[in-house]
């Protein structure tokens, strides 16, 4: 069995851990905390999902599909037919993570809204479950994403692995199950089963292309294909987490598998749940840039400097992060992972949003004169607080000598320093609105933060096509 440094062996299987809490959580075990998290980001990953129907990516993906002549019924935000479920959930969560405004788990450096969300929209079609159902398996799906990830990161990115695909596809078929009411052999087959699909590979980060963004909708559609295996009867391997050449063995190695269980060891009905630690982006950009870009509009605003007086402009922070300094910003995928292009632009802008990453922003002159001023470095504090913070250290030297120094431990966004309900209103709109007519979309606002009340998810559900 597997265990973090310096731990002693664990005796309990997390595989049967996490397939008894799945298969028995019910709404009402769920403590406040994570229902309003379940809440907030469902609404904050259906604005991503239409926001992200427009982007190349999706489109591309969509056309593959219409080109093999699928359709269905399952709705697609923001597009104007529906598909089967499979092939929703893959267009869907390729959405989602398309324009980097999906929420995140800190701890586990990992997306889970973008892979749950779809494949539950997709299974939530076949058949009829009521709101209270919905949210227990949005809660399920994400507690094991978090909690995966958690104990895998930063092992499983240091091997190369992009942890939202790896670790979303498992949560996706633990929360499709329970949506559909599996007992625990179901669950822990489901998750046999899914584990074999769990991929992603971190190459798009080095050469570029936009396959980054399809990696929550192969999730999401291999969750959901497990999960529907594994109630047909398909066996998967017997404590697919811990066995030799198993999940945790091939992805992450050195894992701490107390991560994993704790606060479940007594069973789902006295759980501990940590899903309410995950935080929702107020920037569209990878979220490890996050920490600098605060204190770039915080020195910006309170110093009220002159941007064009600006000499340099120093990052220190952990070495993840310090992966995101490349200076090249081609395409929005590459500018929104360029730790240099989006302090550039919050530098210039005092913001980060959506629009910041178009073709004509990016090739502004009044942000990119400012790309080489930026130097992004490790600093030993920051990175030896890594995971448990995600924190940067920022100074901003202007032509008289001039220093403005800023940390950030904790950025804007997460769980200790949350966007208010109203901040994520206007996000919500911001990004639904576009795509939809007002009265829709104040319609699916309205359904999601009431959805525990729904008898049927459905009427939220054809609220989201056509």
């Amino acid at each position: 069995m597997h265990t973090a440094s310096n731990e002693q062996p664990i005796a309990l299987s997390p595989t049967s851990v996490l397939a008894n809490f799945a298969s028995g959580l019910s709404y009402e075990d769920i403590d406040d905390a994570s229902l309003n998290t379940a809440r907030r980001h469902t609404l904050d990953t259906i604005g991503a999902i239409f926001a992200g129907s427009t982007q190349h990516a999706t489109i591309a993906a969509a056309g593959a599909f219409d080109a093999l002549d699928l359709s269905g019924s399952v709705p697609v935000p923001g597009f104007e037919r529906c598909y089967d479920p499979m092939s929703a959930a893959y267009i869907s969560g390729t959405a989602a993570h398309g324009l980097e405004l999906d929420d995140g788990y800190r701890a586990g450096s990992v997306h889970p809204g973008c892979v749950i969300i779809p494949a539950l929209i997709s299974a939530a079609t076949i058949g009829k479950y009521n709101g209270k159902q919905f949210i227990n398996a949005v809660v399920v799906g994400y507690e094991i994403v978090c909690r995966l990830a958690a104990a895998m990161h930063p092992h499983s990115r240091y091997r190369g692995f992009h942890n939202t695909p790896v670790m979303g596809v498992m949560g996706a078929a633990a929360a499709v199950g329970a949506l559909r009411n599996f007992n625990e052999r179901q669950i822990a087959d489901a998750l046999g089963i899914a584990a074999s699909s769990a991929s992603g590979i971190f190459a798009f980060l080095r050469g570029g292309g936009e396959v980054k963004r399809t990696h929550p909708g192969q999730a999401a559609r291999e969750g959901l294909q497990a999960a529907l295996n594994a109630e047909q009867g398909m066996v998967g391997p017997k404590d697919v987490l811990e066995i030799e050449e198993g999940y945790f063995d091939t992805f992450a190695g050195d894992v701490n598998l107390s991560t994993v269980i704790d606060g479940l060891e007594n069973g789902p009905r006295s759980a501990k749940l940590v899903m309410a630690g995950c935080y929702i982006k107020p920037y569209a950009a990878c979220r490890h840039i996050h920490p600098g870009i605060d204190a770039v509009i915080d020195i910006r605003a309170a110093e009220n400097i002159d941007p064009t007086k600006v000499v340099n402009v120093d990052v220190g922070t952990y070495e993840i992060a310090v992966g995101h300094a490349n200076a090249t910003y081609e395409d929005m995928l590459s500018a929104q992972m360029s730790y240099q292009f989006c302090i550039a632009t919050a530098l210039e802008r005092g913001a980060v949003d959506l629009e910041h990453f178009d073709e004509n922003a990016r090739n502004e002159n009044n942000v990119i004169q400012h790309v080489p001023k930026v130097n992004v470095s490790v600093d030993k504090g920051c990175d030896n607080a890594y995971p448990r913070l995600r924190a940067a250290k920022v100074a901003i030297e202007m032509q008289d000598g001039t220093q403005f120094n800023r940390s950030v431990e904790d950025p804007y966004g997460s769980a200790d320093n949350p966007l208010p309900d109203d901040a994520l209103q206007l996000k919500f709109n911001g990004l639904v609105r576009p795509l939809t007519d007002d009265i829709k979309a104040r319609e699916i606002e309205r359904l999601i933060w009431g959805i525990t009340e729904l008898d049927d998810v459905g009427e939220l559900l054809t609220k989201l096509g056509p």
